[in-house]
């Protein structure tokens, strides 16, 4: 093992570096997650209501979430907006915000496609019956929309988990980073590279496959 790449993995503490990159990753991507979860549930509200400012207004976060790139949002806020106005921005918190702003607008953009493929008539004859808003949201709205829900959101998060892999860039050491640092002391071993990138993508694959199979497990179930 000694003469392959894959030994410098065992040398010193360099397995324990990885995860422990493998752990900023997570804690980013756990974050962004629960963040988009709580805004994007408002921001899907915000894309059905009646105003045509709001409406415009969520149409242009959107437009702007899908057509800018995420590195290019990271370094217009580590960057840009850090020098701009003078803010203290570490790295961990510009990739935050970053991807939270990404995630609310796809979460919520989800959030609003589960709710109108719930048919208008099944609030219209709850509503003849009596139920109002809470007791329609409660009963009959919540319970369709995360079934519809659910397995794209799942499918959300591992997009998440892999996009953090771009702060690097923004002097992140999370587990590309700590790879790319083990492979510069080790330059002279030529396989080295490829062990260490194969172990980060056994790592990815490892903590994303669960969210995959949880996520067809659902859309078999609710089909």
């Amino acid at each position: 093992m000694q003469d392959l790449g894959i030994g410098i993995l065992f040398k010193g503490v360099n397995f324990q570096r990885l995860l422990g990159g493998l752990w900023v990753t997570l804690r980013l991507a756990l974050i962004t997650i629960g963040l988009s979860c709580l805004f994007g549930l408002l921001f899907g509200m915000l894309m059905l209501s009646g105003k045509r400012i709001v409406k415009a207004f969520c149409r242009l976060w959107l437009e702007i979430v899908r057509f800018m790139p995420q590195l290019v949002l990271l370094y217009l806020v580590y960057f840009g907006f850090a020098r701009l106005f003078g803010w203290d921005l570490d790295g961990e918190t510009s990739a935050v915000i970053v991807f939270t702003f990404w995630g609310t607008a796809e979460m919520g953009d989800l959030i609003r496609g589960a709710l109108t493929s719930i048919p208008r008539h099944q609030t219209e004859s709850a509503a003849a019956l009596g139920l109002n808003k809470a007791r329609i949201y409660l009963h009959i709205l919540i319970p369709q929309t995360l079934r519809r829900l659910l397995p794209q959101a799942i499918n959300l998060s591992t997009r998440i988990i892999k996009t953090t892999a771009l702060v690097k860039m923004i002097n992140v050491t999370e587990v590309l980073k700590v790879g790319q640092q083990i492979i510069g002391q080790f330059y002279r071993q030529p396989d080295a590279a490829f062990w260490v990138y194969f172990v980060i993508f056994l790592l990815y694959f490892l903590v994303c496959w669960p969210f995959s199979l949880l996520a067809r497990h659902l859309e078999k179930r609710w089909a």
